[in-house]
C-alpha cells in the first residue's frame, strides 16, 4: 500500500490509549499527576518497569500524543517535546557532552544559539568550535578526541546560507560523532532529514509547527541512525536502552532536571498545528516567491535573499535537500540603516515584531534587534548588515502585502 501523504498521516495517528468518548481531538489532559492502583505499580514505574504518565513535568498524555505525531511524521526513533526551541537545543547539548567536551559549529547562527554556545555553556567548561561550515579541511582539524557533535542549521537566520548537509553528514561518521540540525526554518513536511545523514533534529515548534504563533515550544527528533555507544557520556544509558540511550537520558537526566517540559496546552495546539502545517507552508511558500520576485524588481531594494528564487546562490541546494521549499523567511537591503527604519515605520500590514512562521508577515531589523548586543565586529563576522531587514512572511493575501511593500519604499 502506497505510503499516506504528510497531512493524512498527521491526522490519523492512533491514540496512546482508546479515548472513551471517541473524541476526534485527543483530550486535553490539565493535570498535574496520575494516580496508580498499588503501591508495587507505582514502584515499578519508578523503577522503569511498568511504562505510565507519574508528573506532567516528565510527561502527560497530551504532550506524549504531540510527539507520537512528531514521530510518525518524521519516521524516527524518538521525539521529546520541551517548553522552547532553545529547551531542545541546550538538552540536547548537555545529554551529550560533559565539561572539557567540545562541539563544532558554523560562526552564522541564529544570535541566541551564538550565546547560548558562546556564553552560558562556555561558563560550564563547553568548548564551541566556530568553523566556516563550507570548508571541509577547516572542520576536519577543528576536530579531537574530544568533539562530540557538528552542530549546523539547515538555512541560517537571518543569512538564509544553506549548509552542505551531506559534506557535513560525511565527516560526522568518518569521525564517529553526531550530526545535529537546527531544522526549525525548513519544518519536516519538507526535509526529510534522516535521508541526508543528520542524526538529531532540534526545532522550534513555537514557528511553523504551532499553527501560527498559536504557543511556544521544542522539540528533539533523534531519528535512530547513530550507534551511541560510541558517546562516552551515554555509557550507563547505552547498556540498558540500546538505541534509545539519548532520549533516556534526555527524560530520565537533563529534561527531567532541568525542567523543559512542554505544557499539555501547548501540545494540544502542537498537535493541530501538525494538521495545518503542509498548507501553511505552500500558503506562505507561494507568497514568498512572490514578494520575492516583486523586491528584486524594486529600484529601493538594494538585495534579495530567498533560496526558493531562481538566481539566488542558494537555489540548488534548496532543491536538493527542501524540494525547493527553503522555509519562509526573505531578507532584503535598502541603502542604509535610516532608510530601513523610514521603510518599516511606514508599513500597514506587515508587523514591526520578532518571529518566524506566524500567520501574519513581520518585519525585523536584526542588526539592532536580535545581535544588538553583539561586537560590530561579530556582527559583522556573521553578515549581520545594518541595511539589512527580515521578512518572514504570512498567509496573507499577497498583492496586499506587495501593496504595502511599495507604498512604504515610496518617498
Amino acid at each position: 500500500m502506497k505510503q499516506a501523504g504528510f497531512t493524512t498521516t498527521s491526522l490519523n495517528v492512533p491514540y496512546p490509549k482508546p479515548d472513551p468518548h471517541n473524541a476526534l481531538h485527543m483530550p486535553l489532559y490539565e493535570a498535574v499527576a496520575f494516580e496508580f492502583d498499588s503501591a508495587e505499580q507505582i514502584e515499578a514505574n519508578f523503577k522503569g518497569e511498568y511504562i505510565a504518565h507519574v508528573y506532567s513535568r516528565t510527561s502527560s498524555p497530551t504532550v506524549e500524543y504531540f510527539e507520537l505525531k512528531l514521530k510518525a511524521l518524521t519516521g524516527s526513533n524518538g521525539v521529546i517535546a520541551l517548553s522552547s526551541g532553545m529547551a531542545a537545543i541546550s538538552n540536547t547539548v548537555l545529554a551529550l557532552t560533559k565539561a572539557g567536551d567540545n562541539i563544532i559549529s558554523g560562526s552564522r547562527l541564529f544570535g541566541h544559539t551564538y550565546a547560548l554556545f558562546n556564553q552560558t555553556l562556555a561558563e560550564f567548561g563547553l568548548e564551541c568550535r566556530f568553523s566556516e561550515l563550507r570548508n571541509e579541511k577547516e572542520i576536519e582539524k577543528l576536530i579531537d578526541k574530544n568533539t562530540r557533535a557538528i552542530y549546523f542549521e539547515t538555512v541560517t537566520n537571518p543569512q538564509l546560507d544553506i549548509a552542505d548537509i551531506e559534506m557535513l553528514a560525511r565527516i560526522a561518521q568518518k569521525h564517529h560523532i553526531a550530526l545535529i540540525a537546527d531544522s526549525t526554518i525548513t519544518p519536516p513536511n519538507v526535509f526529510c532529514a534522516a535521508d541526508f545523514g543528520v542524526n538529531i533534529e532540534v526545532i522550534s515548534t513555537t514557528k511553523h509547527i504551532s499553527g501560527g504563533a498559536t504557543s511556544f515550544g521544542g522539540a528533539i527528533i533523534d531519528h535512530g541512525n547513530f550507534d551511541w555507544t560510541l558517546n562516552p557520556n551515554l555509557g550507563g544509558y547505552t547498556e540498558k536502552f540500546g538505541k534509545n540511550a539519548l532520549i533516556a537520558k534526555i527524560r530520565k537526566n537533563i529534561y527531567r532536571n532541568t525542567g523543559g517540559s512542554m505544557s499539555p496546552q501547548t501540545a494540544r495546539n502542537m498537535s493541530q498545528g501538525l494538521d495545518m502545517l503542509e498548507l501553511r507552508v505552500e500558503k506562505c511558500y507561494q507568497n514568498c516567491i512572490a514578494l520575492g520576485s516583486y523586491l528584486r524588481s524594486n529600484p529601493k531594494v538594494t538585495v534579495v535573499n530567498y533560496p526558493g528564487l531562481e538566481g539566488d546562490p542558494g537555489f540548488d541546494a534548496a532543491k536538493k535537500y527542501f524540494n525547493g521549499v527553503p522555509g519562509t523567511i526573505i531578507s532584503f537591503d535598502l541603502e542604509s540603516k535610516e532608510a530601513c527604519y523610514s521603510f518599516m515605520n511606514k508599513l500597514k500590514v506587515v508587523r514591526r515584531a520578532t518571529n518566524l512562521g506566524d500567520n501574519k508577515t513581520l518585519i525585523i531589523h536584526p542588526h539592532s534587534t536580535i545581535y544588538a548586543e553583539f561586537p560590530l565586529e561579530e556582527r559583522a563576522a556573521a553578515n549581520i548588515r545594518d541595511t539589512m531587514m527580515r521578512l518572514s512572511v504570512g498567509i496573507e493575501n499577497v498583492d496586499d502585502l506587495i501593496v504595502d511593500i511599495e507604498q512604504a519604499t515610496k518617498e
